[in-house]
């Protein structure tokens, strides 16, 4: 399979909605929301613009407290936390070293922010919850928190954080047209139309077993004869192409009528 990151739907609606921070009033309304059910490439997606920003990722854990959650983004920072003692000194450190971050990208006409993953983790948890929100406030930082599904209506306990982010993206099951973009971008052998339409029926559109798909694909094209439209239905019939994520039960490609 081939390494290599494809442009979805979600994809494009995820950099609008970061492109609308630099139309906003308010300088403080500066949160991003990105929630959707796993395996829909959320976290591929805050990746990829991490790398290329040279913004800060963090996953949330169940277990964390504030003192943790400030641990992790000094360490992040590249700043030994047991290096500072003070509460009050690690939270002015943090806001000065992603204050010197903010500016270099600046000058590299970058787009610099923080991104929490997996945030349902700590989103019923005011401390961290208004530490995120101070930090970004006194900053005016992108702050992407990114959630499982549930992170929406997590967030309407805090309305002052709610207030700060009028960008909210929810992450969906992508189209054909989309399955048909990253099979084509990633499959390494050549893929049919029917084929790949069947991939997006049987994935219900998660990225995460359309990958599976594509191994699958992969494996049984390199030993087949293929034919000028690529794999097809009728090649790979009873063939196994994924696994249900619901069952756990192996999806066949079926045997045309």
């Amino acid at each position: 399979m081939r390494n290599t990151f494809v442009e979805t739907e979600n994809f494009r609606r995820f950099v609008g909605a970061l492109k609308s921070l630099d139309e906003r009033g308010a300088e403080e309304a500066c949160i991003v929301i990105v929630d959707g059910k796993p395996g829909l490439g959320k976290t591929t997606t805050l990746s990829r613009w991490v790398v290329q920003t040279g913004s800060i990722y963090l996953r949330a854990q169940k277990g964390w407290d504030y003192s943790w959650f400030m641990q992790e983004l000094l360490a992040e920072l590249s700043v030994d936390p047991r290096s500072i003692r003070g509460r009050r000194d690690r939270f002015e450190r943090v806001l000065q070293e992603l204050q010197d971050r903010s500016e270099r990208a600046a000058l590299e006409d970058k787009v610099f922010g923080i991104v929490i993953d997996e945030c349902d983790m700590i989103s019923r948890r005011p401390e961290i919850m208004e530490a995120i929100r101070g930090i970004s406030d006194l900053k005016f930082l992108p702050t992407v928190l990114v959630g499982m599904g549930k992170l929406r209506d997590d967030l309407r306990r805090y309305p002052q954080i709610e207030s700060r982010a009028p960008n909210k993206i929810d992450f969906r099951p992508l189209s054909v047209e989309d399955t048909k973009i990253l099979i084509e971008g990633r499959c390494e052998v050549p893929v049919a139309n029917d084929l790949i339409a069947f991939v997006c029926r049987a994935s219900k559109g998660f990225s995460r077993e359309i990958l599976d798909a594509i191994k699958s694909i992969e494996r049984f094209g390199r030993r087949f004869d293929i034919g000028s439209d690529g794999v097809t239905v009728a090649d790979m019939a009873g063939q196994v192409i994924m696994t249900d994520r619901n069952s756990g039960k192996d999806i066949f490609v079926p045997v045309p009528k």
